[in-house]
């Protein structure tokens, strides 16, 4: 069982189907999925401004979705704060994955996804930083394993 954090992103994204959607799932079904205290919040603050860019079917999806990734999803005070992305927010999800140890950072940030894993090693990350494609791609060649 793999520990995955999944960027906000990624959940945004979910509603409307496809690799997101299905990474998403996967990951809940199968994995540990990590979530810091303060990440739970920031997605819960992206539904007033998505109700203009969903359909009110879209934005119940997302909510029950949030609602259930946070129940399933261990909830992880973050102690530290490391500075390795260009956009500082994104930074947030690199400590939590160096805090649980993490094996799949699940983003389709550019900024996460450009960091040399080199540069994940320096700072203690032993994560794999991966697009809900790439991610559904080594899930299954790892369950078939």
């Amino acid at each position: 069982m793999a520990r995955v954090v999944i960027d906000a992103n990624v959940i945004i994204s979910a509603p409307f189907g496809g690799n997101p959607l299905k990474a998403v799932t996967r990951a809940m079904e199968k994995d540990e999925v990590y979530l810091s205290e303060s990440i739970a919040p920031e997605l819960t603050s992206l539904f007033p401004r998505l109700s203009k860019k969903l359909t009110d079917a879209q934005l119940s999806f997302l909510q029950e979705r949030v609602e259930e990734l946070a129940r399933m999803a261990r909830l992880t005070p973050v102690r530290s704060t490391l500075m390795l992305s260009r956009d500082a927010k994104d930074d947030h999800y690199l400590t939590l994955c160096k805090e649980v140890a993490a094996d799949y950072l699940i983003t389709g940030d550019k900024d996460l996804l450009d960091i040399a894993p080199a540069e994940l090693t320096k700072n203690g990350i032993c994560c794999q930083i991966l697009t809900p494609q790439a991610f559904l791609e080594v899930a299954d060649v790892n369950s078939a394993d």
